[in-house]
């Protein structure tokens, strides 16, 4: 079995992206790992070089600024589609995995695992995993219905497959659905956990890659700072960080606390949530076909 990874990032330095232990992060499972590399105002070509010469290819890319491609984002999904095609022919899976994404190391035998057992199954187009959404700090994650509780990050290497809308998942053909296996394992998703200067450059950033861009400007006008406090619901984590992340967690430098007593999560998320815990109906947007 050949496993490929494959991202895309730019500005990782300028906006702290945990880009290089995200990488580190899906390494062990990789037998080579394409990242492409846009048009950057920092090092992060350096910063990706020094990861491991070996199985690094960089991918120079220009991102496509036009009208066109930002409807709804889609210059992310075409920069993911661009590292995509560069995944040799040999490579029995892809492994993707976005800038602010990192894997912890107790998951690695089970995606493995996963991976050999579906390899030869052509009805499986991917492998589905669950996501913890960081947020404000490493001490919160979000609950809410706002946050994706699923998406696919390794797919087959079958170049039919294309990142879907702002790289949010993948479709293939003519916008089908993927057929997928879930994986009892978690992406952590740390794009939300920035110090709150940071966060709100990262947020004005991202609006110029987007044509709507309405809910960008009414949480930063006149703001030099993102307000986290402006959250529905939240949850302490009481698990443990991915070890590659140790030394960036250590160089947080700010605090948030979140009361987790004024949580409010509306009462049509709250039904949602009873009809698929309890009487096993899943009405949650999914972008995927369990099979």
């Amino acid at each position: 079995m050949k496993v490929t990874g494959f991202t895309f990032i730019k500005n990782a330095v300028k906006f702290d992206y945990p880009v290089v232990e995200a990488i580190r992060s899906i390494l062990p499972l990789c037998d080579d790992f394409v990242v492409a590399v846009g048009n950057s105002e920092d090092d992060t070509k350096g910063l990706i070089n020094s990861i491991d010469a070996d199985k690094i290819k960089i991918v120079n890319t220009v991102w496509d600024d036009s009208p066109e491609m930002k409807r709804g984002g889609k210059v992310f999904a075409s920069e993911t589609n661009k590292a995509f095609s560069e995944v040799p022919e040999d490579s029995d899976w892809a492994f993707y995995i976005q800038g602010d994404e990192v894997v912890h190391e107790k998951y690695l035998d089970i995606i493995r695992e996963g991976m050999l057992k579906w390899k030869d199954d052509l009805r499986v187009d991917g492998l589905l995993f669950k996501y913890l959404h960081f947020y404000g700090s490493y001490d919160y994650v979000g609950i809410s219905q706002r946050w994706y509780r699923n998406e696919i990050r390794i797919i087959r290497n079958n170049k039919s497959i294309w990142s879907y809308r702002d790289a949010q998942g993948f479709r293939k053909g003519d916008s089908l659905k993927l057929n997928v296996k879930p994986l009892d394992a978690y992406v952590y998703h740390y794009g939300w956990v920035k110090k709150p200067e940071v966060m709100m450059e990262k947020i004005r950033n991202a609006s110029t890659y987007y044509e709507d861009i309405r809910w960008i400007q009414e949480v930063s006008r006149g703001q030099d700072a993102f307000d986290y406090s402006s959250i529905d619901a939240l949850r302490r984590f009481e698990g443990t960080h991915p070890a590659v992340m140790a030394d960036h967690i250590r160089r947080k430098n700010w605090d948030f606390d979140h009361d987790i007593s004024f949580n409010k999560l509306p009462l049509k998320y709250k039904g949602k949530t009873f009809l698929k815990k309890y009487l096993g109906i899943n009405t949650f947007y999914e972008n995927f076909r369990v099979i």
